[in-house]
């Protein structure tokens, strides 16, 4: 499943997306983004990123979503989840350390893909054999 969802994937919601480039979900954002995918931030706290428009949340977001890559704390995944189902997203993808049983039952019960505590940007590595 993980295979299919990098080669199949172009447009990516990066949820907790920072503008501190020393955090995670900046590096993994920018990767992506090189790697030729369409980076949708969402973080309430961002104006923007990068030149990019942020979005407050995933029900914003006015575009067909691939995969709602998470960086947010465990207990914040579960609303995420329900976001993801409702906007009809082909995947939720928890990032290493974000672990979320309920959410991740959730999203798969509505549909989606679900790849919790791996890292995007690593497995695009390996798989591609990009950067």
């Amino acid at each position: 499943m993980i295979e299919r969802l990098l080669h199949e994937a172009r447009t990516v919601a990066v949820v907790g997306l920072s503008a501190n480039p020393m955090r995670p979900s900046h590096g993994v954002a920018r990767y992506l983004r090189r790697a030729g995918l369409t980076i949708l931030p969402v973080n309430p706290a961002l104006d923007g990123w990068e030149g990019l428009s942020s979005y407050a949340s995933l029900a914003d977001i006015d575009a067909p979503v691939d995969v709602v890559d998470v960086f947010r704390a465990p207990e914040a995944v579960l609303e995420v989840a329900e976001q993801a189902v409702a906007i009809g997203a082909g995947a939720l993808w928890l990032q290493m350390g974000v672990i979320n049983e309920a959410a991740a039952e959730l999203a798969a019960a509505g549909g989606l893909d679900v790849v919790m505590d791996r890292c995007m940007a690593v497995e695009h590595r390996e798989i591609a054999g990009w950067g």
